[in-house]
């Protein structure tokens, strides 16, 4: 999984790998990008990384 995360203009931009759709783990939904948890960033705000929990998913 490859993940970017920038700033740009005062907004938090985020690129991920789409991934092959797998079941999540209740089975209701199919992931196609995942951070598998939380994420700390090289991206900053007040001197601090942000940290990104992402999962994007489709309805079978």
């Amino acid at each position: 999984m490859a993940l970017t995360v920038e700033i740009k203009n005062n907004k938090l931009c985020i690129e991920i790998d789409l991934e092959n759709p797998t079941p999540s783990a209740s089975g209701k939904t199919l992931v196609v990008a995942s951070t598998r948890g939380n994420a700390v960033t090289d991206a900053m705000v007040d001197g601090k990384p942000v940290t990104i929990g992402l999962n994007a998913y489709i309805k079978p």
